[in-house]
């Protein structure tokens, strides 16, 4: 016969392990799978059929154009962690604990701002006006189809069958549903919120204090500079 003393307490399961929010600008990836196709192109024509100094020129230009598109383009991202939001541009790593974010905001670009009072831009969250001017004229247009709905009863009136709209577009035009789906918004705008939720929720714990951490991104900016010393030194020899 066991005693409660005798009794360990059953083991618990591990907590779940919270992954990172990756967010990208869809646009800037598949311009940048367009422009490495394009100078791929015409780079490797130019080495294998050119004469002369054409293949060098070439050659060095690929080397200082690769890492430079790859940079502004395929290389911007955000992470969203735990405890930290780590933010890839194109010639920096930044690693800000939640404890060191001031605030995010959002003008005529994205940028998360640190205890220390530096900014740091969202390269890969970038702000489209027209996009959020799109998002401002649906949120209108919902606004007054509800309105329209409450003077007609919430169902006599021409719309009332299909709620809005006509069931609205992007759940923003069905009468109440407009306000559980929310404000309409830009997507970048919805980025910034889900971050700046996160950070609210985690900025006061223990895990998430530390220090910034800003590392430059040698293996883009070594390849770019020396493609560009040697592109200069042959043009300059002629």
């Amino acid at each position: 016969m066991t005693t409660p003393e005798d009794q360990s307490p059953a083991p618990q399961p591990p907590a779940p392990e919270i992954k990172d929010r990756i967010y990208r600008s869809p646009a800037g990836m598949a311009g940048g799978v367009l422009l490495l196709g394009l100078v791929g192109w015409l780079g490797i024509d130019a080495i294998v059929a050119g004469e002369g100094r054409t293949p060098w020129l070439a050659l060095a230009a690929l080397i200082l154009l690769v890492p430079l598109i790859v940079a502004f383009t395929l290389r911007p991202a955000v992470f969203s962690g735990h405890d930290r939001l780590r933010v890839r541009n194109p010639f920096r790593v930044v690693v800000l604990p939640w404890g060191q974010v001031t605030s995010l905001r959002s003008g005529y670009s994205n940028e998360v701002v640190a205890a220390s009072g530096t900014k740091f831009q969202l390269w890969s969250v970038p702000v489209s006006l027209r996009a959020r001017k799109r998002a401002n004229q649906r949120e209108a247009k919902a606004a007054a189809a509800e309105r329209a709905g409450r003077r007609d009863g919430g169902t006599g009136g021409r719309d009332g069958g299909l709620g809005g709209f006509g069931g609205g577009r992007g759940g923003l035009s069905r009468g109440a549903g407009a306000a559980v789906d929310g404000p309409a918004r830009a997507e970048t705008d919805r980025v910034m919120d889900e971050l700046r939720e996160r950070w609210e929720a985690r900025q006061k714990e223990e895990s998430a204090q530390g220090e910034v951490t800003v590392r430059w991104a040698w293996e883009i900016m070594g390849p770019a500079a020396a493609g560009a010393v040697v592109l200069a030194i042959l043009l300059a020899v002629g």
